[in-house]
């Protein structure tokens, strides 16, 4: 009989996961949560936390969408950073109609830290009980050396995190995939079609502030980060959020050849520069165009 009860766990077990380990296929998910002009807040921006209500209105004033927000990193001191603080935020934005997607950077070195990290995003609730309106993981650490390894724990959290959030969006932010053409050791086999199967949308972090001067050169670099995730995750029609950056590390040039290159592709669903405290008044005026 107990052999039984096993037997017939095992089968529960692999049918719920796929006899490869694979997660189940997601139901489809409203990915609009990702789309139209965002902006990024992380964990050291204290003035916004000093200031949630302040900067809300400022935020929602630059006819901001969606906020991205960390909640925290695999080196914080505690799950969800800054929680009283982050709660106020979230419901400031909400008061004004901006959508509040978090974000968690794992390290890849301690597994479970980063599950329970990830998962807190969606236990997460503000003194009223606001939710994030999505979740996502900041998929870049390369802390861990054995590139293998880093990849199937990247997988394995995407899987449980995507597994756990039922009808609640789930972004992954990747490697930058230019940046990762032009640095294949940086991350070898990067798993893109694995993390494809459970990304309801990408939003990778083509920055070129510092590294690549003028408009012809941000042009070709966006554009061809662009084909790359589409190409290398296998999905022509992949829901992307594009994020450009760092905001003070581009000048005019490079402003508008991010602009022109999102513009042209055509096919995104969102667009932003990291982060809130670093976008000038001038690059807000330069991404108007996209937000309409």
């Amino acid at each position: 009989m107990r052999a039984l009860v096993v037997a017939l766990g095992v089968s529960i077990l692999i049918a719920c996961t796929g006899a490869a380990g694979l997660a189940p296929a997601a139901t489809p998910v409203d990915a609009s949560v990702f789309g139209g002009l965002g902006t990024w807040v992380d964990i050291y921006d204290g003035a916004v936390y000093s200031a949630p209500e302040r900067t809300a209105a400022q935020i929602a004033a630059r006819g901001v969408k969606t906020v991205w927000v960390e909640t925290a990193n695999d080196r914080a001191a505690v799950d969800v950073v800054k929680p009283v603080q982050l709660g106020l935020f979230v419901e400031a934005l909400h008061a004004r109609g901006v959508r509040v997607v978090s974000w968690y950077l794992p390290g890849h070195v301690q597994p479970a830290l980063d599950t329970r990290r990830a998962l807190a995003m969606l236990s997460f609730r503000t003194p009223s009980g606001d939710a994030f309106d999505g979740v996502s993981l900041d998929v870049e650490s390369t802390r861990l050396k054995n590139a293998g390894l880093r990849s199937r724990r990247a997988v394995a959290l995407a899987r449980r995190l995507r597994l756990e959030a039922g009808e609640t969006p789930l972004a992954i932010i990747p490697f930058n995939p230019r940046g990762l053409e032009r640095h294949p050791r940086a991350w070898p086999r990067f798993p893109w079609m694995e993390l494809a199967e459970v990304a309801d949308a990408f939003a990778p972090m083509v920055y070129t502030g510092g590294g690549v001067s003028g408009f012809d050169a941000t042009y070709g670099y966006v554009t061809r980060a662009l084909r790359l995730l589409r190409v290398q995750t296998g999905n022509p029609d992949a829901q992307i959020h594009v994020i450009g950056g760092v905001a003070d590390r581009m000048g005019p040039e490079e402003l508008a050849g991010f602009v022109a290159a999102v513009s042209d592709d055509g096919n995104t669903i969102g667009v932003s520069l990291y982060d809130w405290m670093t976008t000038r008044p001038a690059a807000w005026r330069a991404l108007a165009p996209l937000s309409r």
